[in-house]
């Protein structure tokens, strides 16, 4: 992780305020965890459900401390070529093509050594995002829902994570001369492994309290009136605890505050939450369901 910090790293009260400064308003929990994991030089993970802004602390973070975010989405059947890097092969065989035109016109014969040793240039070595950034510095390094990768992909990771370098056989090794700060996410759809979780700085995200929500809504979008931000967390709140299939998280409320703004809504009634309710549901079970009982969300 980065040696020369800036001041606002220096304490988890200064990390608050340069977060806040991007938009970002951590509670003092996520802000310690997250001004330890800079300090110990451990990668942090942050767990919980989707939607309490996990992948938006580690862009908040990138800000922060001027690095670039680099990020792995991660999924079913990822890899580490997909992960690590790749050969740029089209190149490659152009690269060959242009040698034996210009070895038939000189009227000499391809070194075969030569050859190989020139298609695996490292200019024709397509990084990918831990690679990238291993060799970007300062950098943020987002591995983003770990929980969809398999066994083998977290075992290859925690190597990775451990050694700040890889082996790439053509070229040899790459070490980060500055590792990156590293931020995991999981949804928990399934459990990480110990082995990864104890190499890391262990954070569980919630959903934010009433308070911090109807905060979060006055700094994303400034001139919401206070009415319609309180009813809009209020009536967001109801709907996570409504068992629909897809909870709406800070984006959604941030997104449905918005569309009301934009339909010159001043409050948040019947008929402009039905007329809004896309930005906020994404799913016609939910949407079809909350329609039918939008009387009593709203009076709670």
């Amino acid at each position: 992780m980065v040696n020369d910090r800036p001041q606002a790293t220096d304490s988890p009260a200064a990390l608050t305020a340069a977060l806040r400064a991007t938009g970002y308003l951590a509670d003092d929990g996520l802000a310690t965890a997250t001004f330890l994991a800079l300090r110990m030089n451990r990668p942090l993970f942050c767990e919980g459900e989707p939607g309490t802004g996990k992948t938006a602390l580690a862009q908040a973070l990138a800000q922060v401390l001027g690095a670039e975010l680099i990020r792995l989405q991660c999924h079913d059947g990822i890899d580490a070529s997909q992960a690590l890097y790749d050969w740029d092969f089209p190149r490659q065989l152009l690269h060959l093509r242009a040698l034996e035109a210009a070895a038939s016109a000189g009227g000499s014969p391809l070194d075969a050594d030569a050859v190989e040793a020139s298609l695996y240039d490292r200019r024709f070595l397509l990084a990918r995002p831990i690679l990238r950034a291993l060799q970007t510095t300062p950098s943020v390094l987002l591995i983003d829902e770990i929980d969809r990768a398999d066994d083998e992909f977290e075992a290859f990771l925690l190597e990775v994570l451990t050694e700040h370098a890889v082996t790439i056989p053509e070229i040899g090794e790459i070490r980060a001369s500055t590792p990156p700060v590293v931020v995991l996410t999981s949804n928990r759809t399934r459990e990480v492994h110990d082995a990864l979780k104890r190499r890391c700085l262990y954070l569980w995200l919630d959903h934010p309290d009433l308070a911090r929500e109807i905060e979060i809504l006055h700094s994303r979008l400034p001139g919401l009136p206070e009415r319609l931000a309180a009813q809009v967390a209020g009536a967001v709140r109801a709907l996570r605890q409504a068992d629909l299939l897809k909870p709406p998280g800070v984006a959604e409320t941030i997104d449905w505050a918005r569309a009301l703004q934009l339909v010159g809504a001043r409050h948040l009634d019947v008929d402009s939450a039905a007329a809004t309710l896309g930005a906020v549901l994404k799913y016609r079970e939910d949407a079809d369901r909350v329609r039918k009982q939008l009387d009593t969300l709203l009076a709670s």
